[in-house]
């Protein structure tokens, strides 16, 4: 969003820069051109400011179109999320990645365990949700921090819980 918001930014400055140029005269060349009527003025402006707010406008409608929601339900590594884990993402997000590594979340947190590496060496996902649902409930303590329990619950718990297993280690 931010990036389309600097694209659209930095096109209407070039357009203007380039309307003050334009319509500011130019150098003097030492004879003089005869001046367009104002009705030829108003017409040329107005073509102008329609081109300017049409692809100001256009080419990041498009860009929004092309992309719709796609990285909603992606993870990285190729991973499917459905509409749980998709809900898990948004969850881990807010509640988790401050503390713990989970590529596919782009988390770095130093204080809880890297989430790719223990729960991607575990096999098998009932195995995997198992022991994030336990953790999630009961909280871990291990000397380097704690993890209180019960950060999230009922149906949030279960949404991390199939974010994680779904894509811990699974990210290239």
């Amino acid at each position: 969003m931010i990036a389309a918001l600097v694209f659209v930014v930095a096109f209407v400055a070039l357009g203007l820069t380039v309307i003050f140029f334009a319509f500011g005269g130019g150098p003097s060349t030492g004879r003089r051109r005869a001046a367009p009527s104002r009705a030829a003025r108003r017409v040329i402006v107005l073509a102008t400011a329609i081109v300017i707010v049409g692809l100001g406008v256009a080419v990041p409608l498009a860009i929004g179109l092309v992309n719709k929601d796609d990285h909603a339900t992606k993870a990285p590594g190729g991973v499917e999320l459905n509409a749980s884990e998709t809900a898990g993402r948004a969850t881990f997000a807010k509640y988790c990645s401050t503390c713990h590594t989970l590529k596919a979340s782009n988390a770095v947190g130093k204080v809880g365990p890297n989430l790719d590496v223990l729960i991607g060496g575990i096999s098998g996902t009932k195995q995997q949700r198992a022991l994030i649902l336990d953790a999630i409930k009961n909280g871990r303590a291990q000397g380097r921090g704690q993890m209180p329990a019960g950060v999230v619950d009922g149906q949030d718990a279960q949404d991390v819980a199939s974010y994680v297993a779904a894509v811990a280690g699974r990210s290239q």
